[in-house]
């Protein structure tokens, strides 16, 4: 047992230096715009295999940076299928990066845009690059977004990489437990008005930056959906993967995934963080992470990823 590991580790660090890699724009036409996109392959790509990577949250882009932080996490994602002989599409969401005409006023966005445009790559990959299986990566946002655009129709396997386990709300009521009992009391009745479809105008101050009268329709179209219940809709192999260092997302997050869709895989990596790299529980040891573009994905990672994308 032992050897038979050892070869397969050892095969799976020695297949990069196999392969060369090409990097290329892609652009998906939308009837408001543009979205372009990198398609990452090996130039000794013999397989009709591709994985199409979406961020997350934010004004987050195709490599997982956004203006206030550079890591990179998602451009190393590519850049590891690729050297283990896989084809990747990753792209910037409307609104975002090269992508930026593409976007919506804030007050049009809906959840279902992002979902849409993914479904689109889905089938441009399909007709347009002619690629016969799609794996559909979502990262953190992006897990739900994957996973709701990889129902009914032609995509091959998915994984979550770090994604929420239950619906927004439930999310955001967690996260500001830490703060003053005054904001949570008023976020807590905002977001019980925003469930029920109806937009609050008096938005104190403090409470601005998170819900703002414009971005209210956003959200509620985005507090529709329960991860457990559209994950359960897949009728393909998944993969959930979540890091035990993980300070946006838990353990229990994936736990629930995975006990919503029987047959799922479950992978947890300890010492992985949000962004996929290795990092403390310490908080702020962890976010410094976030800004250190040339630091390594956790490598245990690409071991479960690559056999899994791969089918080996």
């Amino acid at each position: 047992m032992k050897s038979s590991i050892f070869t397969i580790v050892f095969l799976i660090i020695a297949i990069p230096f196999l392969y060369a890699q090409t990097e290329k724009t892609v652009v998906l036409k939308t009837a408001t715009g543009d979205l372009e996109g990198s398609l990452m392959q090996p130039e000794l790509n013999s397989t009709n295999t591709v994985a199409l990577i979406i961020a997350g949250s934010g004004p987050t882009d195709r490599d997982g940076n956004n203006p206030a932080m550079k890591n990179n996490s998602l451009l190393m994602v590519a850049a590891q299928l690729s050297k283990n002989g896989i084809a990747s599409v990753r792209y910037d969401k409307r609104g975002i990066a090269k992508s930026q005409k593409a976007g919506l006023k804030e007050s049009d966005l809906r959840f279902e845009n992002y979902v849409n445009d993914a479904k689109e790559w889905i089938i441009y990959l399909k007709k347009a690059l002619k690629f016969k299986n799609i794996i559909v990566i979502g990262h953190s946002e992006g897990s739900l977004i994957g996973m709701i655009a990889s129902q009914n129709i032609n995509v091959t396997k998915f994984v979550s990489l770090a994604g929420a386990g239950q619906p927004a709300d439930k999310l955001i009521r967690e996260q500001l437990k830490s703060q003053p009992p005054a904001i949570t009391i008023q976020s807590n009745s905002i977001m019980d008005q925003l469930l029920k479809g109806k937009t609050v105008e008096n938005v104190p101050q403090q409470l601005s930056a998170l819900f703002r009268l414009s971005v209210q329709p956003y959200i509620i179209s985005w507090f529709k959906y329960d991860p457990q219940k559209e994950i359960a809709k897949l009728k393909i192999p998944v993969m959930i993967i979540q890091g035990t260092t993980d300070i946006q997302t838990g353990l229990d997050d994936a736990k629930r995934l995975a006990n919503a869709l029987a047959g799922s895989k479950l992978v947890v990596i300890e010492g992985m963080n949000h962004i996929m790299k290795p990092a403390p529980a310490d908080r702020q040891m962890n976010i410094l992470t976030y800004t250190q573009p040339d630091l390594a994905l956790k490598k245990e990672l690409i071991f479960n990823l690559i056999p899994f994308v791969s089918g080996k």
